[in-house]
């Protein structure tokens, strides 16, 4: 299984750097990197801060969280089955919202393959003290990266003087309170914080709830043992709680052959035939998920 990182953070906040200095030190412990970087514009600039000898999958025009969703399992699946890896790195774009970066990366047809370690998420902390002055849609951006993060770095802590390093401290621990919380200058982060990551996804058995840990976003891999009733499924989904955000993979339906493909967004549910026999198995992401009774799992 490999270990995943998602690095998320607005543009201009150090994910490169980080990017780069997280590179540097996986090397240097011996483990070989991979990574996908995610740009919006033609030109790939931050890739060239990528070593040639650092495998390397490439997003152009396109966001890892919506239309770039497929072109994203593609590159894992490419990544999985072409080159050696001990562990990867998914650097999304400032506009990236966390849960659909995640739900980008999490196909079931991998997800036993990867181990998301979690979101570690650079927050440029001038830009924090000045976010009432961000548009409406780019604060709550702004504010969602932060809530969903697993590991915060309060970046460009040296252009900040005392007090205002205490106050963003103070505002960002208070904020998210469950996210490990470290100061850097330079997006300069050990790498001994981002080994000490949980991991986000629970096989699929029921597990206790973790008081804190649970709070957070995760993602959790269900596999099911008999058909549902497709009418009675929908019904239960309809049951679920806001802190279910996404759900996706292949449901196996009674007096239907092959298992379908469903996808449940925030309430909205797809289904879609399904002309190869896949693994009945879906991946739900969310927060307090790990008690959640699924259907056809037990």
């Amino acid at each position: 299984m490999k270990d995943v990182y998602l690095l998320s953070g607005f543009l201009g906040s150090g994910k490169t750097s980080l990017l780069t200095d997280i590179i540097r030190q996986f090397k240097e412990n011996g483990l070989k990197p991979a990574v996908i970087m995610n740009e919006l514009g033609k030109l790939p600039f931050d890739s060239q801060s990528v070593e040639d000898d650092v495998p390397l999958k490439e997003m152009l025009e396109g966001c890892i969280c919506c239309t770039g969703s497929e072109k994203t399992e593609a590159q894992l699946q490419t990544l999985l089955t072409g080159e050696t890896f001990d562990v990867l790195l998914i650097e999304t774009t400032g506009a990236a919202h966390p849960v659909e970066a995640l739900d980008a990366v999490y196909s079931p047809l991998f997800a036993k393959e990867l181990n998301v370690k979690g979101i570690v998420t650079v927050v440029d902390s001038k830009l924090w003290l000045d976010r009432e002055k961000l548009s409406p849609q780019m604060r709550s951006l702004f504010l969602e990266q932060i809530r969903h993060s697993h590991l915060l770095l309060a970046n460009k802590m040296d252009l900040l003087t005392d007090g205002e390093q205490a106050k963003v401290i103070f505002e960002l621990q208070s904020f998210n309170s469950t996210a490990t919380l470290i100061q850097t200058s330079h997006a300069k982060c050990p790498l001994s914080y981002l080994e000490k990551m949980n991991g986000s996804i629970t096989e699929h058995q029921i597990v206790p709830a973790q008081i804190g840990k649970d709070l957070s976003l995760s993602t959790r891999l269900v596999t099911f043992k008999h058909p549902v009733i497709q009418d009675q499924f929908e019904d239960w989904l309809r049951t679920l709680p806001s802190t279910v955000f996404r759900m996706k993979g292949y449901v196996p339906i009674e007096g239907i052959k092959n298992p379908m493909l469903f996808q449940y967004s925030y309430g909205m549910v797809q289904w879609l035939p399904e002309f190869v026999k896949m693994e009945p198995s879906i991946v739900i992401i969310g927060e307090q998920i790990s008690e959640l009774k699924v259907p056809g799992s037990e």
